[in-house]
């Protein structure tokens, strides 16, 4: 049974992997995340997910994520569901980020696969069990293992499903197959992490999906998903295919999605800023590609 025939999704159906703004110094910028926020949210996207990959969890602190997560519930109140990232690889740091994250008034929380130490599969089921254990927010988890270099396997997944805080997976295994799997076995609410499967994942049961290139054309996105739920199949594959084209440059151009989106959102003007280090900015004749695609789309 899927979530769209028993409940609806935990965080609703569109939602944004949000870039972090920073200031031209490299200070966090609230007051820009509070601005795209709240566009965001005007233009359709039903949560924002902070401190992801696309959000440079990495590179910034515990106290940034925290004040992200007061600044960004500021903005937008009731009206989008915010889901943070507290995933690192640490099952006690992870634990005390979740926490804070609580505190500063998330709606759920996204922990990603511990990276770097590569554990097996009961230590990793053993992970996020003690994570959801430890806090009152429901759980999505994170399958990202070209990132991380451990996949959450699907038979760890289904297990995982039987606790009553883990409720979402953002799948970017790029195992369509083992996605379906899951889906047809648990009620985890399946998220596209991976924006060219958006369609496709939602089609087999998905509940939507969580995007990068919605801070770039959050409308056009969501509608997508509209036009399914609507019936009309044929309109929503070629809303799709017509994003392709940003969607290919944004995601697959060599650079991370966090690089090309502030790369274009500073080209319009909107809050995004530098990246932070190791990262680096875009080169020009990426930008003016990445222009001309959102031109056509829009």
């Amino acid at each position: 049974m899927t979530f769209r025939d028993s409940s609806p999704p935990p965080f609703g159906r569109a939602l944004c992997a949000m870039i972090t703004p920073f200031t031209e110094a490299g200070a966090l910028d609230l007051d820009g995340a509070q601005r795209l926020a709240a566009r965001l949210v005007s233009e359709g996207c039903d949560g924002l997910v902070l401190s992801g990959t696309t959000g440079e969890s990495p590179t910034t602190t515990d106290a940034e994520k925290a004040d992200l997560v007061r600044a960004v519930r500021d903005a937008v109140g009731g009206r989008a569901s915010i889901v943070t990232g507290v995933g690192t690889f640490d099952t006690r740091h992870t634990v005390e980020l979740a926490l804070e994250a609580e505190k500063a008034g998330a709606d759920g929380l996204l922990v990603v696969s511990p990276y770097y130490s590569r554990p097996p599969q009961d230590a990793l089921e053993a992970h996020f069990r003690q994570i959801a254990d430890s806090v009152g927010l429901p759980i999505t988890l994170y399958d990202i293992p070209g990132r991380t270099g451990t996949r959450i396997e699907p038979d760890t997944m289904i297990r995982l499903a039987e606790h009553p805080r883990i409720v979402a997976v953002k799948d970017c295994s790029y195992d369509f197959l083992a996605a379906q799997k899951v889906i047809s076995r648990t009620e985890l609410a399946y998220y596209a992490g991976c924006d060219e499967h958006n369609l496709a994942l939602y089609a087999v049961g998905g509940a939507g999906y969580v995007s990068t290139v919605a801070n770039l054309v959050p409308a056009q996105l969501r509608s997508v998903l509209d036009a399914f739920d609507a019936g009309d199949t044929a309109k929503a594959a070629r809303l799709q295919q017509r994003a392709t084209p940003l969607i290919e440059l944004t995601m697959s151009a060599g650079l991370p999605g966090t690089v090309t989106v502030k790369a274009l959102l500073n080209e319009l003007g909107l809050p995004g800023g530098p990246v932070r280090a190791p990262l680096l900015p875009a080169d020009r004749p990426t930008v003016d590609g990445l222009l001309a695609a959102y031109e056509e789309l829009r």
